[in-house]
């Protein structure tokens, strides 16, 4: 059989920095004898310059969204969400596409693949044999959100009833170390203490990356609360939850559990600390969302939403952001595209290898829902 056709598509959702592909493994796929087409893509989009990609021998520059002229053999890799329209699509998309946990607006996305012949190889759900996924940017979303966290926090002492501005990309992770430690210090000095922060899901990768950017920028052990399933185990809501600064969850929802906080439990303790949520998992609009005290995205130009219906200070603000590793796209990009190689190059199997038999056997559940 011919080798596989690889298409990077350019990013549309704003914000968006990443690449499911980086210069270092598009070269390891030419290697391997793939096709590899680039979209270009503005130097204020992809974190990778168009260069980076034109200075490997073998790969093919086209211009940004012409993907759907593409071949109808290859298969259009990208990261987040496609724009929201209606057409049919007839490629075999690689991608996140938030439509396999029943998320809001799921079926409109899903339709559009069996319309127009195409399949959708969903990148969340891409599991080796023991059913751990093969890749996941999750240390790097925990390590985003609980950056995010601590600004928040921060920004809530420095700047009393302002609203937390909009962030951008940080060009590697010393810089974000820095900044994050130069305003929690800048708070902490205001109130003379650092902020207590409470990870569940913390054994996982999403919560392993929470806890280290709290180490890196001088939160003392003891302030970093580390929680997983024996933690949880008995039910929420949770009271440690709400005696903590901050809160950050990790955790991977496949199921209905209890609440770890909501807004009864919220309102009757009259001791609350909690004024930062960062819902790293962002299952926003799973209806069994354990965390039901908000229920909207939040966004890198608008990071926090507040909490409705308090009746007590302090004011929390909730992160929910889906994209969060794009804070730290290279880095990001680099541990995402990497882990997820191996299972690029059995594309060249594809109809006999189980990461992707099962991802389309997935694809063809869902859609026999529809």
């Amino acid at each position: 059989m011919s080798s596989p056709h690889l298409w990077l598509r350019d990013e549309v959702k704003p914000m968006e920095h990443r690449s499911a592909l980086t210069p270092t493994t598009a070269k390891k796929l030419v290697d391997a004898g793939f096709k590899i087409t680039v979209e270009r893509s503005s130097p204020d989009v992809r974190i990778f310059q168009d260069s980076e990609f034109e200075s490997i021998p073998g790969i093919e520059m086209v211009e940004s969204r012409t993907w759907k002229n593409a071949p109808k053999d290859a298969y259009i890799i990208g990261l987040k969400e496609l724009p929201e329209e209606s057409y049919p699509l007839v490629h075999d998309h690689i991608q996140f596409a938030h439509c396999f946990k029943q998320q809001g607006g799921w079926k409109d996305v899903l339709q559009r693949f069996p319309a127009g012949g195409g399949t959708l190889l969903d990148l969340e759900f891409l599991e080796d044999d023991n059913g751990r996924r093969v890749a996941a940017f999750g240390y790097h979303a925990g390590y985003a959100g609980a950056a995010l966290a601590v600004e928040a926090w921060a920004w809530q002492i420095t700047h009393p009833g302002q609203e937390f501005p909009g962030v951008t990309h940080y060009d590697n992770e010393d810089l974000l170390n820095a900044h994050v430690k130069e305003v929690m210090q800048a708070a902490s000095a205001k109130v003379n203490r650092l902020p207590r922060i409470l990870t569940i899901g913390a054994l996982g990768r999403c919560g392993s990356g929470a806890v280290a950017l709290a180490r890196n920028i001088g939160i003392p052990e003891e302030n970093i609360i580390k929680w997983d399933m024996a933690e949880t185990a008995k039910g929420g809501p949770f009271k440690e939850i709400i005696e903590s600064d901050i809160f950050v969850n990790c955790i991977y929802l496949k199921d209905a559990i209890a609440p770890f906080i909501d807004l009864k439990s919220l309102n009757e303790d009259g001791e609350r600390k909690l004024s930062v949520v960062c819902d790293v998992s962002c299952d926003t609009t799973n209806p069994n969302n354990p965390i039901p005290i908000y229920s909207e995205y939040s966004y890198f130009s608008s990071p926090t939403v507040p909490v409705k219906g308090l009746t007590s200070d302090p004011a929390i603000s909730v992160i929910a952001i889906d994209h969060l590793p794009s804070l730290l796209p290279r880095e990001a990009s680099e541990s995402f595209s990497n882990l997820l190689l191996p299972s690029l190059l059995k594309l060249k199997n594809r109809s006999s290898e189980n990461v992707w038999t099962r991802a389309e056997a997935l694809f063809n559940h869902w859609v026999g829902r529809l």
